[in-house]
C-alpha cells in the first residue's frame, strides 16, 4: 500500500517541482482558496493561537495574520516540492545567504549546531552545505511511509546534505570528532516536547510551556558551536538568511543559556512578521501543565 501511495502521488509532485514560476505560485494561489475557504485546514487552531499570544491585537488585526500565513503556507509547502527539481543557480538567486564567513570562521575550529524555527522557508536551509567545507547533516523526524522516506533523502543529498534522527545525532558527533570529520548539524528546535518528558519549562511568547532543549544538551555536552539561522521572507519566493553566533563553545555556557537566547531570537522572528510562523501547530498545548518541581524552581 505504501508503494501504491508513492507511485500515485509522485508524478503529481514532480510535474509541480517542473513548473514555471508564475504557473506555480498561480497553483499555490489555487491550494489556498480550497486549504483555506473549502476545507478550512486548521484555521481554529491557527486563530487560537493567535489569540493567545497577541491578546493585544484587535480581531481584524489577527484575521489579516491568519490569512496572510495560509497564503504563505501553501507557498512554502510546494517550494518543498519545488525542492525536487530546484538548479543550484536558482536557489542561489532565491535564498540569498548574508554573512556566511560567520560559518567558515567556526568550522575552521570545530563542528557547528545550527538551530532555526518553523519560520519563512525552513526547507532551503539545506542549500547552505554548498557555501562551507564541513560536511553537512539535517537531524529529522522519519517520514512513515518508507518509499518517501528515501525519496526525501535522496532530494536532500543533491545539497551534501545527509538525513539523520535526533537519536543518531550525537553517535554522528562523537564519531567524526574521533575520525577528525568536522560537521554542520542543522536542527528545527521550536518542537513541543510531551510534557512529562519535558527537562524545562519556561516562557515562550509570554506563555509557559515545556522546551525542547536537546540542542542545548548536545552542545553542551560535546562542546558545539551554536549559531542561529534567521531565515527571512523578502518577497513571495525569495529569502535571506542570516546567522547569530550563540556560542562559539557550548561547553562555556551556562545551563539554559542556549536554549534562552534560541528562544528570544525565534520570538523576535515572530513579533516581526508573525505571519511566517508555522502556526498550525498545538505548540502551546500543554500550558498550564507545569509539574510542581519545575514551578518550584522558577
Amino acid at each position: 500500500m505504501q508503494f501504491l501511495i508513492f507511485i500515485l502521488v509522485y508524478p503529481f509532485l514532480w510535474v509541480i517541482s517542473i513548473l514555471p514560476y508564475r504557473l506555480f505560485y498561480g497553483f499555490s494561489d489555487v491550494v489556498f482558496f480550497i486549504v483555506y475557504y473549502v476545507v478550512g485546514y486548521r484555521r481554529k487552531v491557527v486563530q487560537n493561537n493567535l489569540k493567545l499570544v497577541f491578546p493585544e491585537k484587535e480581531p481584524s488585526e489577527i484575521r489579516r495574520i491568519e490569512k496572510a500565513f495560509f497564503r504563505h503556507m501553501c507557498d512554502m509547502f510546494l517550494e518543498t516540492v519545488k525542492t525536487m527539481n530546484l538548479s543550484k543557480e536558482d536557489v542561489r538567486k532565491r535564498y540569498k545567504v548574508l554573512n556566511i564567513d560567520v560559518l567558515r570562521e567556526l568550522e575552521k575550529e570545530r563542528s557547528i549546531l545550527i538551530v532555526c524555527s518553523h519560520f519563512a522557508n525552513w526547507e532551503w536551509n539545506v542549500s547552505i552545505n554548498n557555501y562551507v567545507d564541513s560536511k553537512g547533516y539535517a537531524v529529522y523526524q522519519k517520514i512513515g511511509n518508507v518509499y518517501f522516506d528515501n525519496f526525501i533523502k535522496k532530494v536532500r543529498a543533491r545539497w551534501n546534505t545527509t538525513l539523520i534522527t535526533q537519536q543518531q545525532t550525537v553517535t554522528t558527533v562523537v564519531r567524526n570528532k574521533r575520525d577528525g570529520i568536522k560537521g554542520i548539524f542543522g536542527m528545527v528546535s521550536d518542537q513541543s516536547p510531551q510534557a512529562h518528558r519535558a527537562q524545562y519549562w519556561t516562557d515562550f511568547m509570554g506563555i509557559r510551556v515545556p522546551i525542547f532543549n536537546g540542542a542545548e544538551t548536545m552542545a553542551r555536552k560535546l562542546g558545539l558551536a551554536v549559531v542561529f539561522l534567521k531565515v527571512s521572507k523578502v518577497k513571495r519566493g525569495y529569502y535571506q538568511a542570516e546567522f547569530i553566533t550563540i556560542t562559539e563553545n557550548g561547553k562555556n555556557t551556562s545551563e539554559n543559556e542556549i536554549t534562552d537566547t534560541f528562544l528570544r531570537l525565534t520570538e523576535q522572528q515572530i513579533r516581526e512578521k508573525p505571519e511566517h510562523y508555522l502556526w498550525t501547530h498545538k505548540r502551546w498545548k500543554h500550558r498550564e501543565k507545569e509539574p510542581a518541581p519545575f514551578a518550584k524552581i522558577s
